[in-house]
């Protein structure tokens, strides 16, 4: 459970701050690119600290790392500048660490206060560790050197530093703390949602001496604002989550604004006297099954890289098809694997791999160990609004690879990846006693740096790419595999991924889909054009996630009625032979009143459907107003008819059906 717990959180909208009011002696945060001004090591390991660029403690890049290498048996001591503690007889420390371990070993870690200059040191916590994780330590402090005005602190390290790989450190806070001060630690809300009612929950930590017994917290969404009394009993030190009683409706393809307040605390003033955070909550027209994304970085060259190895092989073999992999071989220990490449240097520089073996799940760090069962499950039960289809097909030594990347959001300047894969190795068998790698990377199409796309919600973009696979490490041509996937470049979140269809053509999805409801029939009507290519063997209907008809094989359906006024999603996938599928075609379902033929009307539209213009004319020379709306209700132009003709140009519309609104009548137009 606590590794689910910690997964959970990890993906969540990252959003702290630091109480405002408490009085700090060391606030370090370790963002620099080099060990803070006047900070020294001691004892052993003195050349075995420094700052990474990561940010696996779970805070913001970046943090003080201690490296196993070169090795040392003792205790090793990362110490800060001299403090004031005069007038100071406790405090409170917060840490947040990160031990990563080779195999069953053990290693004490801890935090000591010297007023000798480092001759004497007395611990002011300390705890034995054995188990890979990110630990947050937060407790009252008292020492021998307390009410001194030369006081050095330092992290410390207690072992043999070959039981570990590295031990990581961040936010390392002493500070003295008034009566009642509460600081909200974050908006536990998922940046990412599907549309509709959501709770809103937020934690806070008690950083005063006094319980808390009420709080009076508030949110505010797109200007709308919720207050609520919570009622607990958190002690000093506790954290405690909290959820208010009203719920919210996040509209489909909308970013919201949320922002979490608190007012008071124990029916007085909060000592902290800014404590607010803010977000953006992206809230998706639809979501769909989750496929996550292993990122592997190992070596043959590498000796812990078997047991890693050795737990993938076997967690995979448990989830067949519920996973994407890539595995990037390294340029390192000693020689490196002879199958590393410039583009798999890439992806370490991008993740900041400093050695392997190292795993990511979804762009998220799982150190220097396999994935773990927890995590990979909990992953893969999280919706995701996303979805990836691909194929290849080989031709001698050539692969052709066709992807298609559809979102459920509006996504800008995202990545898509592409990497071609060889399923199992021998050939790059080197010094760690390995026979045969799997899933190793040897080519990434078209960047190592990512194929950079705009993508509207319930539209998919395109990548076809023709690659010569004879310059790469390949060693049999009918043993590859395609790995896809979204990125977020910025977060490194991976929003979905597939494997592509193997040695077979593409699947395509539908073209045109138009979702269109009568309001007075209340009848729903869909209708798609089929693939450009391919020939599907029916098509998969969704409303709001839900299948209502499968391999049905009409291009038009109409049997379905909506009897209230909520959002609803219709959604089309090409179902194809073996079961492989396309990504969808998603619309948000609306209302149209009086949809007639221009025979009825007193204007006429023509030439319906339209290429590049389309001319309206109007009868009795009237003025009216055209609104131009899309297919998701969206008015994308507003024009003026001042004469009885006129024409619009509509050559840089999308194709599609469009829907011309002339004073309340509305005509359907095709643009082709």
């Amino acid at each position: 459970m606590k590794n689910f717990l910690l997964l959970a959180l990890m993906f969540l909208f990252p959003c702290f701050v630091s109480a405002q009011n408490n009085v700090y002696v060391i606030n370090e945060s370790f963002d620099g690119t080099s060990l803070p001004t006047g900070w020294v090591t001691m004892g052993n390991g003195t050349n075995n600290w420094y700052i990474s660029l990561s940010n696996i403690c779970g805070g913001k890049p970046n943090e003080a790392r201690l490296s196993w290498s070169p090795p040392f048996n003792g205790i090793s001591r990362l110490v800060s500048t001299p403090v004031d503690l005069t007038d100071i007889s406790s405090a409170v420390l917060a840490l947040k660490h990160y031990p990563s371990f080779f195999g069953a070993n053990q290693a004490i870690v801890g935090v000591a206060t010297s007023s000798d200059n480092g001759s004497t040191w007395n611990s002011v916590w300390s705890e034995q560790y054995n188990a890979n994780g990110a630990y947050n330590i937060l407790e009252n402090i008292t020492s021998p050197d307390m009410g001194k005005s030369n006081v050095l602190f330092c992290i410390y390290f207690e072992g043999n530093s070959s039981a570990i790989s590295d031990w990581y450190f961040d936010d390392f806070e002493v500070y003295t703390i008034e009566d009642i001060s509460v600081e909200l630690t974050s908006i536990d809300v998922p940046a990412y949602v599907k549309y509709g009612n959501h709770e809103i929950s937020f934690t806070i930590k008690n950083t005063g001496n006094a319980a808390i017994q009420t709080l009076k917290a508030n949110y505010t969404i797109d200007g709308d604002k919720i207050e609520q009394t919570f009622y607990a009993n958190v002690p000093s030190m506790e954290y405690q989550q909290f959820t208010f009683n009203t719920n919210f409706a996040f509209e489909a393809n909308k970013k919201h604004e949320l922002s979490v307040e608190i007012s008071s605390v124990n029916d007085g003033n909060d000592d902290n006297s800014d404590n607010a955070l803010s977000m953006d909550v992206t809230a998706a027209m639809s979501q769909t099954q989750r496929t996550p994304m292993i990122e592997h970085f190992s070596s043959s060259t590498c000796g812990p890289c078997v047991s890693v190895n050795t737990a993938m092989k076997a967690l995979t073999a448990n989830h067949q098809g519920e996973f994407t992999y890539t595995k990037y071989t390294s340029n390192g220990p000693g020689l490196g694997d002879p199958y590393f490449t410039e583009e798999g240097g890439t992806r370490m520089t991008y993740y900041n791999v400093l050695g392997v073996p190292q795993t990511f799940l979804d762009g998220t760090d799982q150190g220097y160990v396999a994935v773990t069962e927890d995590n990979f499950v909990a992953r893969r039960n999280e919706a995701a609004f996303a979805n990836v289809r691909g194929a290849f097909n080989i031709e001698g030594n050539i692969i052709n690879v066709t992807a298609d990347f559809m979102s459920y959001f509006d996504m800008e300047n995202i990545r898509a990846f592409v990497t071609v894969n060889e399923k199992t190795t021998t050939g790059n068998v080197s010094t760690n006693g390995e026979t045969e790698f799997h899933h190793v990377m040897m080519k990434i199409l078209e960047n190592a740096e990512g194929n950079i796309m705009n993508i509207n919600a319930g539209e998919y973009q395109r990548l076809e790419f023709t690659y010569d696979m004879s310059s790469t490490n390949v060693e049999d041509m009918n043993d590859l595999e395609v790995s896809l996937w979204l990125q977020d470049y910025e977060t490194k979140e991976i929003f979905n991924s597939h494997y592509a269809y193997e040695y077979t053509e593409h699947c395509y999805p539908v073209q045109n889909f138009s979702a269109l409801l009568n309001n007075e029939s209340c009848l729903l009507t869909l209708s798609w054009d089929a693939p450009e290519q391919g020939t599907p063997s029916g098509y998969n209907i969704y409303i709001d996630d839900e299948l209502i008809e499968e391999n049905y094989q009409e291009n038009t359906f109409n049997d379905f009625t909506i009897n209230d006024d909520k959002t609803h999603i219709a959604e089309v996938v090409a179902v194809y032979e073996d079961g492989k599928t396309s990504v969808g075609a998603a619309k948000i379902v609306k209302i149209w009143n009086d949809v007639i033929e221009n025979d009825e009307t007193s204007f006429n539209i023509y030439p319906n459907p339209a290429k590049d213009i389309v001319k309206i004319s109007a009868i009795n020379g009237q003025s009216s107003v055209v609104r131009i709306y899309n297919v998701m209700g969206m008015m994308v132009d507003k024009i003026e008819i001042n004469s009885n003709n006129i024409e619009i140009n509509i050559s840089d519309y999308t194709s599609g059906v469009y829907f011309f609104n002339v004073e309340g009548k509305t005509v359907k137009v095709i643009k082709n």
